[in-house]
């Protein structure tokens, strides 16, 4: 079974305005409210590409009670630990640039953080879950290296995405799967990641000084570097104006898992990986299974040699 764990989900609030103005009163055209946090985000993708996982997390209030019911509305099994407080609210305005304003986490408190590794004690082997997003304030940095630590033990396997002193903790205990972009991965090793070939070196790296099996290193409009024991693949999307900026590497940690899992080889993984964040790059929503197939095709794939560094 797949799991999702969010620990800062959030409802966002989207709005288009013809125009923004400040110090005035601003009218929408057009608004959406949909669950947000890039677990909950990988959850909706896997469903659409035909995938069941549930969704863990921490919820609260009338905004967790609303992104319950859109993700049971959508078939997408949930059991969440109920906080106190709500649930955040992220608002972000479309005009003539994009502006966010991110709410603020509820308070997690010890019991609750509590309850939830009691949920996860029953995961066991065979079992995938997918780490995703930032930690609320005022958890540890290294909780999700926790996680990862007692899983591992039962032989589940561990998909992390988030960034910062997180990440690099989570890296320590050795997950299964990471996806940081190249600035996230030159930030850990302290250089200048400027290209493809950069990327795939420093992402053998990772894999070597961390235990982690599968790396996936996304470089935005260049793509995605693939790696595993000794093998270094490149995959590039087609070149379309992006629509979506919301969802597109939480789409690929989905694709990811979808084909990973199927046992399809490591090109037709990362091919199917990329042509699901492209799906939902160059739509308003997140791609479909659909989508995806039409995306695959156009997904170029080149086999690298990543060199030493000393």
């Amino acid at each position: 079974m797949i799991y999702t764990l969010t620990l800062n989900p959030a409802l966002d609030y989207v709005v288009e305005l013809a125009d923004f103005q400040t110090g005035t009163i601003n009218r929408s055209k057009k608004e959406w409210k949909y669950p947000g946090g890039k677990g909950i985000n990988v959850s909706r993708v896997l469903k659409n590409l035909g995938t069941a996982s549930t969704a863990l997390g921490f919820t609260g209030g009338f905004t967790g009670e609303h992104i319950e019911k859109v993700l049971q509305h959508e078939h997408i099994e949930t059991d969440f630990v109920k906080v106190n407080g709500d649930t955040r609210i992220n608002v972000k305005v479309k005009a003539q640039e994009e502006t966010e304003i991110n709410g603020m986490s509820p308070e997690i408190t010890e019991e609750h953080l509590d309850a939830l590794k009691e949920k996860l004690t029953h995961l066991s082997v065979n079992d995938q879950l997918v780490i995703a997003g930032s930690l609320p304030k005022g958890l540890p940095v290294d909780t999700y290296k926790q996680f990862i630590a007692s899983l591992k033990e039962k032989g589940v396997k561990t998909y992390v995405d988030t960034s910062g002193k997180a990440l690099k903790k989570a890296m320590e205990a050795g997950p299964y799967f990471v996806k940081p972009n190249h600035l996230e991965l030159a930030e850990l090793y302290e250089v200048s990641i400027t290209t493809v070939e950069d990327a795939a070196c420093y992402g053998k790296k990772l894999l070597h000084d961390y235990d982690i099996t599968h790396a996936v290193i996304s470089m935005a409009g260049e793509g995605a570097v693939y790696l595993q024991e000794n093998q270094a693949i490149l995959a590039k999307p087609p070149h379309r104006p992006a629509v979506n900026s919301v969802g597109a590497g939480d789409s690929l940690v989905a694709g990811f898992l979808h084909s990973h899992l199927k046992g399809e080889s490591p090109e037709e993984t990362l091919t199917y990986a990329v042509s699901a964040g492209s799906a939902t790059a160059f739509s308003e929503s997140f791609g479909t299974e659909e989508d995806v197939k039409k995306m695959y095709q156009d997904v170029q794939i080149t086999v690298l040699e990543p060199s030493e560094k000393r």
